[in-house]
């Protein structure tokens, strides 16, 4: 796990070092443990540490092989680096690291741009060839660790972050008027290649970008699951456990110790069960609690203190009081590489914060309920005629319809069209995903997960130097989870045949409770000192110039700030405070 940056120039001039090297203390979170910067030509890397395989100096970054003539900028982790080392040793290449950085050197000079296929894992990644002067982009199937793009008149520059591009400079910070109503409808959601900023894009997940010498690219998408059920199977409840069981596996390769983040749902818990029946011992785990507001109770500790009882793990709660609260709120800010609503951003910001002190890689339970129909707006889709799809699914997924959404932002930041609707259609008339509930998945398994859960899990360990391992997102077990029928993914309240995988391996009184989140009562109930910092967001200079919303909207929110609520029972306020927040932390006028 690192931060990397780069500038590639088009226009015969040397890339700008001093951009690149302003990026990298933006990046010092995501890698603690080291800087490094190389130059050739037209192209500058940058790349800030976090050692987890290969703790020795071989393993540093930027990594050049001069016999091959490549050079590398990577984040990730690819677990199967071992297996795809002695391929390659047989072959005839030698190694001069015991890293998985260098296995994807030699796997991109033996397979070219087609080596991604081989990884199993996550990354984001730069390689330049000395030859030909390409440099190829590429990031891993579920999209799991982020890469951004700003482009200028002869140049390109790329980054781990958003705020690290920002201080590069240079940069068209104007809001995207088609983004900002994502933002406000699908959930706020930003679907790649778009950013809030005109001048920022992401490159879109299981995607592979060629960049010439002279500017022009070639974008190749490696992998997509199949939503058919082109798979013959006799016990889906077996398969899934068993494809879990092996993903979590091989989300233990590392040099340090892997701990895992235990929330108390049956997802994180059956991660900590399938460790313990192979043999884990004294596993380290982690839960977070925050105290009540507005008669929420604000942890789950009762599931986690079972889990961690009966699998004798060495378990650390760790209790938030009001007092690590409201600061965190404003680190939490400066962590997020894009406004991110979802009020457990602070519970995993607080989490990983605490967690790092004590270990530098975990497994976390994220993904599952994307995969496998855990969510609340999967059940109404079922039975609905395929060509009913988008309606139903707007119908309980968006926040807002677009004319609520005309008498809140004011009208000059209104797009042209429903743009979240056309989106939404446009992806459910691709072929396949024969039923809705089909189609929403995929949706939501390219889409949303990509853009909510697994940035936000990325954007918040990363912030403390924690790497965060997802194993409902091996892709092997996600192409399973496609593939499984609708109705048994929806059965006995969502996730059926994950509950039915997991029967005698976790314990029943997880299985049979009811869905949980992260309760964050400090976001969900807007009082005190939090509402104050709303307000003052909303209210501010910058907010006022820029004129995002209209001022009577603003104020109806302000005077009954925690009764509007989107469709999924989010808070408006703080949907639209939030917003503000990340513009002015970001220096955004």
């Amino acid at each position: 796990m690192c931060g990397i940056a780069g500038e590639i120039r088009f226009d015969g001039g040397p890339p700008d070092g001093e951009a690149v090297r302003r990026m990298l203390p933006r990046l010092e979170s995501r890698g603690p443990d080291g800087e490094g910067y190389f130059e050739r030509g037209p192209v500058a890397f940058g790349h800030r540490r976090l050692s987890i395989i290969d703790l020795s100096d071989t393993g540093r970054q930027p990594m050049t092989d001069p016999q091959l003539g490549l050079t590398l900028v990577f984040n990730g982790c690819i677990y199967n680096y071992q297996e795809l080392r002695q391929e390659l040793s047989a072959y005839g290449y030698r190694f001069f690291s015991t890293s998985d950085s260098e296995v994807i050197i030699k796997a991109y000079h033996r397979w070219g741009a087609d080596c991604v296929r081989r990884f199993l894992g996550m990354f984001a990644f730069a390689v330049l060839s000395h030859e030909t002067g390409e440099v190829v982009l590429a990031r891993d199937r579920l999209g799991i660790k982020p890469l951004y793009v700003a482009s200028a008149p002869g140049r390109m520059r790329f980054a781990s972050t958003v705020p690290a591009l920002l201080a590069a400079g240079d940069v068209d910070t104007s809001i995207d008027r088609v983004a900002l109503e994502h933002y406000m409808t699908f959930h706020s959601v930003v679907p790649a290649p778009r950013t809030i900023l005109n001048g920022v894009r992401k490159l879109p997940p299981a995607t592979v970008r060629t960049i010439r010498p002279d500017g022009s690219f070639t974008d190749s998408v490696y992998w997509a699951a199949s939503f058919t059920r082109h798979l013959d199977v006799d016990d889906w409840p077996a398969l899934i456990h068993e494809k879990l069981l092996t993903a979590v596996e091989r989300r233990m390769v590392a040099d340090v110790p892997v701990g895992v983040l235990l929330s108390g749902g049956i997802d994180s818990s059956y991660i900590v069960a399938l460790l313990a029946s192979r043999g884990q011992r004294g596993l380290t785990t982690f839960s977070i609690g925050f105290e009540a507001a507005g008669g929420e109770s604000g942890d789950e500790f009762a599931y986690s203190d079972l889990v961690a009882k009966q699998f004798d793990t060495d378990h650390h709660q760790i209790r938030i009081g009001r007092d690590r609260f409201l600061p965190a709120v404003e680190s939490t800010v400066a962590a997020m590489s894009e406004p991110m609503v979802s009020h457990d951003c602070i519970a995993f910001h607080l989490l990983s914060e605490d967690v790092a002190q004590h270990v530098k890689v975990v497994q976390s339970g994220q993904g599952a309920d994307e995969i496998l129909a855990g969510y609340s707006w999967y059940p109404p889709l079922a039975g609905v005629p395929r060509e009913r799809a988008v309606e139903a699914y707007a119908k309980e997924f968006f926040d807002r319809p677009k004319r609520d959404l005309a008498a809140q932002l004011n009208p000059g930041w209104l797009a042209d069209r429903d743009e979240s609707l056309a989106f939404v259609t446009e992806s459910f008339a691709r072929p396949g995903a024969a039923t809705a509930v089909d189609a929403a998945l995929r949706l939501d398994s390219e889409v949303m997960l990509v853009d909510d859960p697994v940035k936000r899990v990325d954007n918040m360990t990363m912030a403390w130097g924690l790497e965060a391992r997802v194993p409902f997102l091996d892709h092997e077990l996600v192409e399973v989870a496609a593939a499984c029928p609708p109705e048994l993914k929806l059965a006995h309240g969502g996730k059926g045949v994950l509950k039915q995988a997991a029967r005698g391996v976790v314990p029943d009184e997880v299985i049979d409770r009811t869905k949980g989140y992260f309760p964050v009562p400090g976001i969900r109930h807007l009082e005190g000192p939090m509402l104050d910092r709303v307000r003052d967001a909303l209210l501010a200079p910058a907010a006022r110039s820029r004129g995002l919303f209209r001022p009577e909207y603003v104020d109806r929110l302000l005077a009954d700030p925690n009764t509007p609520r989107t469709t999924l029972g989010a808070n408006q306020l703080w949907q639209l405070a939030l917003l503000e927040m990340w513009l002015q932390k970001n220096g955004i006028s």
